[in-house]
């Protein structure tokens, strides 16, 4: 297996994800109302696994391996605009939540944004994935040797096996940054940061 093969099956999932949010978007257009909990799903999907763990191998691993080499114009191009198009999509995400937590508070407007952003994201994704998969993955493989393809490839199931400490560790951090100050208020022991030796 080379390392555009886990990518590629990574766009399988998001694709899975991206027709799911398109009945979102027909259910909003039609019965003018969303599911909240379903859009912080899709939310929490693509942050975690689109973002972080699929474009996290793209822009950490494979576009950083190829600054190190002599790309065509075209190639460097392709890679200006996919960093642009994961900016974008991090962007309307982001945008997504923030409609979604002002419609789940009674706002009538959050929904036509709602199902602008859902629109946005289920345009943007298919088209990104193509350019990916058609045109940009397999010629850029050959800019590397077996063996810097088989390192590659070890990155990458390195970087996933990482992924969920990372998710899980700043969650259990941020929620200690959120309660200490009431721990404190009560007299309460500040929380311990280390983690407890388990032998």
């Amino acid at each position: 297996m080379i390392p555009i093969g886990p990518l590629m099956r990574e766009h399988r999932l998001i694709e899975q994800m991206i027709s799911l949010m398109k009945a979102e978007v027909l259910t909003i257009a039609s019965n003018r109302q969303a599911n909240p909990a379903f859009i912080e799903n899709a939310v929490d999907f693509f942050r975690t696994y689109g973002d972080r763990c699929h474009h996290g191998k793209e822009e950490e691993i494979l576009f950083a391996r190829l600054r190190g080499k002599k790309l065509s114009p075209a190639h460097e191009r392709i890679v200006s605009e996919l960093l642009e198009d994961h900016r974008l999509g991090r962007q309307t995400v982001g945008e997504l939540l923030d409609a979604n937590d002002r419609y789940k508070s009674g706002s009538v407007a959050a929904l036509d944004d709602l199902g602008s952003l859902l629109g946005l994201l289920v345009a943007f994704y298919p088209e990104h994935i193509a350019k990916e998969d058609k045109t940009f993955f397999s010629p850029c493989m050959e800019y590397f040797t077996k063996p810097e393809l088989q390192t590659m490839l070890a990155e990458f199931w390195e970087f996933d096996r990482k992924l969920i400490h990372e998710k899980y560790g700043s969650m259990v951090a941020e929620l200690e940054k959120r309660l200490q100050p009431e721990r404190v208020a009560n007299n309460l022991q500040p929380f311990n940061r280390k983690a407890p030796d388990l032998v």
